[in-house]
């Protein structure tokens, strides 16, 4: 069943209800994906929005209301917090961070060793300081990427682990006693680093992570359907999510009855962690579309917005020169990053409709977001499908979208 409403000047409405029609063909009719959500908004206004799907294995259909496991969609909020402390001149981008968080203090780079063997290190010719957490240039990685000894040794300590591994103070600890993939600001790695600027935020405000986006963040946009941990009343609308066998079936991840989001979490996973909605979601897009302010609440200044916005890989470099990953929540080609969030710096190198300066993100479940302050256009997308790399589907959405435009 698809519910859609769609309504804007700014799109030829047929363009945008061809969107559903092909994600139903393509995506749920063969099973690739069990539901999806498409919000669509121009100048903060909503102008397409579309449900289509099963919320639970077998159960009702996904609706407004439904919830959705954001992963790395957390990242923007984490790095929108951060910069409230920099606005408070309590931290700075150049801050090395072992100012604050001492366990950091000397860490090492990668020389040789791991499986088995101990790991040899050098010493980082420059501190790892604050925008290198922003823009994924300190030298951590994931553990899931399987790569390196590096790699490895995240997953023997469970490095990533949100329920049941180690809290923010026993995770960085963790990773103090491992040595950095390379030099901070020599490479881009996809990695833990927006957890380690949680455990920033922590120490500087001397409150927990959840308890600051809430009083900070999500209590004043009206966020109420953003949280760490699903509360009891709303478990209901939680979906189920699912991860592809290796034939290309799909498994139960996690079922939203019996979700591990429904305890608190024991590590406040600020590089993953969240729970939200399409609506709610789209309101920290449209804060982030008006310079920082919504509704008459202002959390950070237009300024900040800008700076977070602009790509900040050293020498003005992309993804595809700078990356030594071997996954990212975006395509690489015309691709910088910012503090928090991917930006494009060359529509045509990127070989889809965009524009210069469009920011976005997704996260694993293959939920995805962008914001693009040229056209005033914004997208968040939600299902609940791991690998997030599996389909083209956040290619194919920014395509169809820009065609939609009058």
């Amino acid at each position: 069943m698809t519910i859609a409403r769609t309504g804007s000047h700014a799109f030829d409405a047929g363009r945008l209800a061809r969107i559903d029609t092909f994600l139903r063909e393509r995506y749920l009719d063969t099973g690739r994906l069990p539901h999806a959500q498409l919000l669509v908004a121009h100048a903060g206004e909503v102008a397409h929005l579309s449900s289509m799907g099963a919320a639970r294995d077998g159960g009702a259909s996904v609706d407004e209301g439904s919830l959705f496991r954001i992963a790395s969609m957390t990242k923007p909020v984490t790095s929108l917090a951060f910069m409230m402390l920099v606005e408070e001149a309590r931290v700075a981008l150049d801050t090395p961070v072992h100012h604050i968080l001492p366990e950091l203090e000397g860490i090492g780079v990668h020389a040789g060793g791991g499986a088995g063997v101990p790991f040899a290190t050098r010493p980082a010719p420059e501190p790892m300081r604050m925008v290198d957490l922003l823009r994924h240039t300190a030298g951590f990685t994931y553990g899931f990427q399987q790569r390196t000894n590096i790699d490895a040794a995240y997953r023997e300590q469970r490095i990533e682990r949100w329920h049941g591994g180690h809290d923010l103070a026993g995770f960085v600890a963790a990773l103090a006693r491992l040595p950095l993939e390379y030099a901070p600001g020599e490479g881009w790695i996809y990695s833990v680093a927006t957890d380690v600027l949680g455990a920033v935020i922590e120490r500087i405000s001397g409150r927990d992570l959840d308890a600051f986006f809430r009083e900070r963040i999500l209590g004043p946009l009206g966020m109420d359907d953003t949280f760490f941990e699903v509360p009891a009343d709303k478990l209901h609308r939680l979906t189920d999510c699912w991860t592809l066998a290796p034939d290309g079936s799909r498994v139960m991840y996690d079922s939203g009855a019996e979700s591990a989001w429904r305890r608190r979490p024991t590590l406040l996973s600020g590089g993953g962690g969240l729970v939200s909605s399409a609506l709610d979601y789209h309101r920290f897009c449209r804060m982030c579309l008006n310079g920082g302010e919504l509704d008459g609440v202002r959390l950070v200044s237009r300024k900040t917005i800008e700076l977070m916005t602009t790509n900040h890989l050293p020498g003005g470099a992309d993804l595809a020169s700078m990356s030594r990953s071997l996954f990212s929540e975006a395509t690489n080609a015309g691709t910088g990053f910012g503090l928090g969030f991917a930006v494009t710096t060359d529509v045509a190198r990127s070989l889809i409709p965009g524009s210069t300066g469009e920011y976005h993100w997704g996260g694993m479940f293959s939920t995805a977001f962008f914001v693009d302050p040229v056209e005033r256009l914004s997208m968040v997308f939600m299902t609940q499908v791991s690998p997030s790399s599996a389909f083209p589907i956040r290619r194919e959405l920014k395509t169809m979208i820009y065609s939609a435009l009058t």
